[in-house]
């Protein structure tokens, strides 16, 4: 391990995931990097972890990059395994990642702090351990984007660029991007000792889980039956957000799947633009496993596998044990299915939510796509036209020759004048949950390309643009524009 030096920030440290076994992570420093540079810090989130302000943007540059420890951390690379794509490797693991420990922030909520880029470790299987500039801005804006937009999410802390250059396709600048999450304990992470019959530490890794994440099925007969229902319920909320904002994640791997229910690791993550349920942008996509309307499917699978890795917990009996999760797992499609048609439901402004509404929903979203709306921009003017009859014509302006959109409109606006409440109100809920810009692939893309040429400006404006996403500002107009022609980006990509 290289010699780091530490440095007093005033977080308080209390790294539980490090007292764990050894066989759980690798201990290893960052390797130090030649020229660190702040790109952003967070300030918000700073303050809320108890990040000392006097601290110089040079000492953090220094410490984001790995050139410093924060006094109190413990750095080490977790290992897990994981499904990808449907295969199973047995061992994964950070292989650019270093959890540098465990923070309690003012709230006493306890957080992972992670460097991601941070250089080899173990887990590298030939990797550099390195991040590019462009993934490292991506996850930056994406996820404090999703944040915003109150979709559970890990945070982006801090960027910096490391003066180093990494290769891909092409030579690119490095960048390291400090994160923060619940935790980074993922499904992955009981894989990779199912995989090796370690029920030990299967015993230790949930009780480690339900002491930081799910303290009430500790309390439970059958405390691991118990935490896969938790983290079912967690997920099914999850993806029925991601669909309500027209989010893909692109690479819902079971390593990627967090057992503390939020999204992680944006990889070649991308916002809708036409509403289209079979969109994929993911260019290593190429069966569309991972597509729009495949995300609740994909996450079933993937509790599935974690399901699996508890049975030897859950009853000593193979069968019973069997019969116990597929128990807890057929809930899952009606548990999802409440939380996509309560949000739905809220986002064409029905206060109350009924199965019997599920087909004017789904009438309007089949009109989407042949019409070939917008989805972002479809359900935003939905809010104008519920409070005045002039904003019909915004939503008519959205699709391509009407497409049945006018016999919907009728069908919905009778539908609302059912529920008597104001007009006003009604698209005042309606804009609380239908944002007027999310981060629009090309827009994110016009960003990290001005930022490789040296220019943050562009980053920066769209950041601020994406922190108050369901705010109508005159000044910003464009940022919510779908992209000409020539300005769709049809394909994302991995950091790897």
């Amino acid at each position: 391990m290289t010699n780091v030096p530490s440095i007093p920030l005033g977080l308080s440290f209390d790294n539980s995931y490090g007292r764990l076994p050894e066989r759980f992570y690798a201990r290893q420093n960052p390797v130090p990097v030649a020229e660190p540079r702040l790109i952003r810090l967070n300030r918000g989130l700073a303050g809320a972890i108890g990040l000392d302000p006097a601290v110089s943007d040079d000492q953090l540059a220094g410490v984001f990059a790995g050139n410093r420890l924060p006094e109190g951390a413990d750095p080490l690379a977790q290992a897990y395994a994981g499904h990808q794509f449907g295969g199973f490797s047995p061992q994964l693991g950070d292989g650019r990642a270093l959890l540098l420990g465990e923070v309690i922030a003012r709230d006493g909520r306890r957080l992972d702090l992670q460097l991601k880029g941070a250089g080899q470790t173990p887990f590298s299987r030939r990797g550099d351990g390195r991040a590019a500039l462009g993934p490292v801005l991506r996850e930056y804006l994406v996820s404090e984007a999703m944040a915003a937009l109150g979709i559970p999410t890990t945070r982006a802390l801090a960027a910096v660029t490391t003066g180093l250059p990494v290769l891909r396709e092409t030579v690119l600048p490095g960048a390291i991007l400090t994160r923060i999450a619940a935790s980074h304990i993922r499904v992955g992470t009981f894989q990779y000792f199912a995989a090796r019959g370690d029920r030990d530490a299967l015993e230790l890794l949930v009780a480690h889980v339900v002491a930081r994440h799910y303290p009430e099925a500790g309390a439970a007969e059958n405390p691991a039956l118990a935490l896969l229902a938790a983290v079912m319920a967690r997920q099914a909320a999850l993806v029925a957000r991601w669909l309500q904002v027209g989010f893909i994640h692109g690479v819902m791997n079971t390593d990627n799947c967090s057992i503390a229910g939020e999204t992680i690791d944006y990889g070649p993550c991308a916002f809708m633009d036409a509403y289209d349920p079979a969109t994929v942008y993911s260019s290593i996509d190429q069966q569309g496993r991972y597509a729009y309307a495949n995300q609740p499917v994909m996450a079933h699978w993937n509790l599935a596998r974690f399901a699996e890795t508890l049975l030897d917990l859950i009853d000593a009996d193979q069968t019973r044990a069997i019969d116990k999760a597929s128990e807890v797992l057929a809930g899952f499609a009606p548990l999802f299915r409440r939380h996509w048609l309560d949000g739905m439901a809220h986002k064409i402004g029905l206060a109350e939510t009924a199965e019997a509404d599920a087909p004017l929903i789904q009438d309007l979203l089949e009109t989407m796509k042949t019409g070939e709306a917008d989805y972002t921009n479809g359900f935003r003017a939905l809010g104008r036209a519920a409070a005045a009859p002039a904003g019909r014509e915004d939503v008519r302006g959205l699709f391509v020759g009407m497409a049945g959109i006018d016999a919907w409109l009728d069908r919905w606006l009778a539908r609302l004048a059912v529920q008597g409440r104001d007009p006003a109100a009604t698209a005042a809920a309606m804009d609380a949950v239908n944002p007027a810009y999310i981060p629009r692939n090309h827009r994110v893309q016009q960003a990290i390309d001005a930022a490789m040429a040296g220019d943050f400006g562009p980053f920066e404006a769209l950041h601020l643009i994406l922190a108050r996403p369901f705010e109508d500002r005159p000044e910003a107009a464009a940022y919510a524009a779908p992209p000409e022609a020539d300005e769709r980006v049809l394909r994302t990509f991995c950091g790897t």
